[in-house]
């Protein structure tokens, strides 16, 4: 069981390689294979993987059905309702018992749970995002040694402490568990409008022994001086010394290296140093420039911290407009990094699974680089959820995702009193240290709608100063704990919010601050309403859409496969999310014949939602400069707003954020109630764009009817207005029955030709004549690169290729299809043991006509 720090492997496969790690003082690594029993049952002991969690145990030993399977969700409700004893036994080395002090280390416990070592006590938790530290060195012995865990049911700790309460503390009804927000656990355990209830139990995150002589390292964190051609790295680290002493600070990054004496007092120290790294290579954002990441060793005696440090600057832009004189004048809300302002492009993110012990490395790489991959630069993480693992802040630095980061409050009231708020600042206190060091994160967020949550019950209406004080008091340690730990680092009090101080309506206020907009979802409005709003930011904005029919059936037999069936319905959250869609579909499309058009139609109709919203606000730059659409990904198969569904199959909508995240971008947007249209183009590149755009007009025959050239220099990262012009000009309404445009961008930029092509329909689809395309698919193994070349007679639209049963990307998909314009995919399998021949066998081609029921 002996092992260095500097490995720090987890039981299913990670190797922290950007976080920090020691690798001389003697460690045990807890992870593992433990067991597990439930403590009021005879029923035998279970394995436990660790990290892992009591559901995905019982799950594994056929104890319990698959959760997210029809609606056994209800049938495993028990498990989050019981107590439950987790044991291992594991060997201790002299070596360990050797050292002066050794710590049992405990991340990501899920959450009230005591622990013993050899029927002692070690201690309790009860805050799923606080580490703890405990003492242990004296109830270790040589040789064989047991640790147990008994885990109280959160449930039941919720239930409690709401029955204590001595006014209601009012949360929104989006799950099972009533008071959650009591306690400090992820809140979308307890279900959410788009997740399961799963109050998992476990530990989440690494369960190590951690012994030292002189010197701990707990934590370190950087400062950053930039002046031009050079950047002062001011490196401090927290150490926390058994017994004192003298000894040798040492920072290397980069190719600068830097020593010098300490004197370490009893307890914890902090100690810095200063390196400089001339002519430095800036982490950008993707789509900006590289993500250039300096190796940072720290040692203290003998110890070692190792992580990856970008060097950046990065500030929220909040001025009044200028010109505006009025009493509330707007306020730009505007990313700057490197002093470039940039536009934010990106989606919402949950916790990548209900059950913990899924959310692997490997889950984090495919979803995050699926953002990446789709253009975007900034990932939202959501309050609802948690303090993600490592490997996640790792990625976004690597990938260049920029990270808005909620802090773990969410659709709710929460209490203020000494102990709850204490409890909080131990929790940011340790996760502000712990992350404050990665690039990738821009801002940290107070709440998810909590703010808004304030008129959302009768008692905080009633009661508005109560809650209103409440409220306050939260905010404020949160403001202060961020002024402590990490000051550099903007904080936003909430999301959506009209910036600090300010409590008034974000939600429909689109002058300053971010934004949620869900009228189009939550109040069935036509996607045209987006084109009425103007936000800074918006941070928020969905439409739903089915899983795929592959997806579809994992998780319900053949006979619920139907939109009222009601196993499939217990996979709907939102109440009337199906409902909506399908007269959502009725508005807009011929309705389609048979199931899997339906799924496949509804994936069309979210993307084309999402494309609506985000073209109309690209466009507005610098007045908008954000758009984060909910959601990226799911926590287990289920209708939602994802663009990712759960296994990592791209929807519709991810395809097409691609092209509507893309950096040379044309849109066509109806102005003067319909009459006119303007055409616009953006630019996101770093230099001018000398481009060439036309409006073409096409007949549903596949002939081009007209085409008006318009002038496109482009200025860097900025939108242009390239021409207006009348409705008329495309012909009268019956002609324009026939027709559609597609306007054509053309450039060059970063060394290479950029084209960017967007269709636009004159009345919603089902008014227009579409052809019967006949569309053929020709797959080729071409030395090892699968591809499709697709050719139709007549234009086809939405299609879609799809390898069912075969994880993985096409280069494109969803897309217009042109006569006489032959198209060639890409495809990307992510799973070994997949031949070409698997893939040639399985592959599909349809379009949006093929789906027309009646025909």
């Amino acid at each position: 069981m002996r092992m260095s720090r500097s490995v720090g492997r987890w039981a299913w496969g990670c190797v922290v390689l950007a976080v920090q790690t020691a690798c001389a003082n003697e460690a045990v690594d807890l992870a593992g294979i433990w067991s597990v029993r439930q403590t009021d049952s005879e029923q035998p002991a279970v394995p436990l993987n660790v990290p892992g969690d009591v559901h995905s145990a019982l799950l594994a030993a056929g104890r319990i059905p698959d959760p997210y399977f029809g609606a056994n969700e209800t049938d495993v409700q028990w498990v989050g309702q019981k107590t439950w004893l987790a044991e291992r036994s594991f060997d201790v080395p002299a070596a360990l018992l050797e050292q002066r002090s050794v710590i049992l280390r405990l991340e990501h416990v899920d959450t009230f749970c005591e622990l013993a070592i050899n029927g002692r006590k070690v201690g309790e938790t009860g805050n799923r995002f606080r580490r703890y530290d405990f003492e242990v060195k004296s109830l270790l012995r040589p040789g064989r040694n047991t640790i147990t865990a008994l885990f109280r049911s959160a449930e039941q700790v919720t239930e409690e402490r709401g029955d204590a309460l001595g006014y209601p503390i009012p949360m929104v009804d989006n799950g099972r568990v009533p008071h959650i927000n009591l306690i400090r656990k992820p809140a979308c355990h307890g279900g959410w409008d788009w997740g399961i209830a799963l109050m998992a139990t476990g530990f989440a995150g690494p369960v190590k022994l951690l012994g030292s002589d002189l010197a701990r390292i707990d934590y370190v964190y950087c400062d950053q001086a930039h002046r031009p051609g050079v950047c002062e790295v001011t490196v401090t680290a927290e150490v926390v010394s058994p017994e004192g002493g003298d000894s040798t600070l040492t920072v290397a990054l980069g190719e600068g290296r830097v020593s010098r004496p300490v004197s370490l007092k009893p307890g914890m120290n902090r100690v810095s140093a200063t390196v400089s790294v001339d002519r430095p290579k800036l982490w950008w954002p993707s789509g900006a420039g590289e993500q250039h990441l300096y190796d940072l060793t720290v040692t203290v005696g003998a110890d070692t911290f190792t992580r990856r440090l970008g060097l950046r600057t990065i500030e929220v832009v909040n001025q009044p407009d200028s010109g505006d004189t009025s009493a509330r004048p707007g306020m730009s809300m505007t990313f700057r990094v490197n002093g470039a302002d940039l536009f934010c492009k990106g989606a919402n993110w949950i916790p990548c699974d209900g059950l913990p012990e899924r959310q692997t490395p490997e889950r984090y790489r495919d979803l995050l680089a699926s953002a990446r991959d789709a253009n975007m630069n900034m990932i939202r993480l959501w309050g609802g959820g948690q303090f993600e693992n490592d490997a996640f802040y790792e990625l976004c630095d690597e990938l260049g995702l920029m990270v808005w980061h909620d802090f773990m409050f969410s659709c709710a009231l929460y209490p203020s009193d000494r102990a709850f708020l204490e409890e909080v600042r131990a929790e940011l206190s340790h996760q502000l240290r712990r992350l404050r060091d990665h690039a990738s994160i821009a801002l940290w967020c107070g709440d998810n709608e909590c703010i808004g949550a304030l008129t959302w019950f009768e008692a905080s209406r009633k009661n508005r100063d109560r809650y209103l004080i409440n409220y306050d008091r939260l905010s404020r340690v949160l403001a202060e704990t961020v002024e402590a730990y990490d000051p550099v680092r903007t904080f936003w009090p909430s999301s959506p919010c009209a910036g600090p101080g300010d409590f008034g309506d974000a939600w429909h206020d689109d002058n300053r601050g971010d934004m949620h907009n869900w009228t189009v979802w939550h109040e069935n409005k036509d996607f045209s309403a987006y084109y009425t709003y103007k936000p800074r930011f918006c941070s928020e904005f969905g439409y739903q859409s089915f899983s795929s029919p592959e997806v579809a059936k994992t998780f319900v037999a053949p006979d619920q496969m139907n939109p009222t069936a009601p196993d499939f319905e217990h996979h709907q959250k939102n109440r009337g999310g199906n409902a909506r869609m399908l007269e959502t579909m009725a508005r807009y499309f011929r309705f389609p014949e048979g199931f899997d058009n339906v799924l496949y139609l509804s994936q069309v109709q979210q993307a084309l939602a999402i494309k609506t919203a985000v073209e109309a606000w690209r466009r507005l730059q610098p007045r908008c400069m954000g758009t984060l659409y909910w959601q990226l990904n799911d926590n287990w198969p289920v209708a939602s707003w994802s663009s990712v569904e759960y296994g990592g199959k791209w929807k519709h909508l991810h395809y097409h954020a691609r092209r509507f995240y893309a950096p040379l971008a044309v849109m066509t947007i109806p102005v003067d109630q319909g009459t006119n249209l303007e055409f616009w183009a953006v630019n996101d590149f770093a230099e001018p764009v000398a481009a060439e755009a036309s409006v073409e007009v096409w007949g549903f025959d596949g002939k081009r009817l007209d085409a008006v050239a318009l002038p496109a220099e482009l200025a860097p990262r900025s939108a242009k207005l390239l021409g207006k012009l009348p409705l008329a000009r495309f012909g009268d309404d019956a002609e324009r029955i026939g027709r559609f445009l597609e306007v054509v961008v053309r450039g060059e930029a970063a060394g290479r030709a950029v084209t960017h092509r967007n269709e636009w329909f004159f009345h919603a689809y089902k008014r227009h004549a579409l052809g019967n395309a006949r569309v053929d698919a020709i797959p080729a193994d071409r030395q090892g690169r699968w591809t499709v070349t697709l050719t139709t007679d007549k234009p086809a639209f939405f299609v879609w290729a799809n390898a069912e049963g075969i994880r993985g990307e096409f280069s494109d998909n969803s897309f217009a299809l042109f006569p006489g314009r032959p198209v060639t995919l890409t495809f990307t399998p992510k799973d070994a043991g997949v031949s070409f021949g698997d893939f040639a066998r399985v592959l599909t081609v349809k379009h949006l006509r093929q789906t027309y029921a009646g025909d």
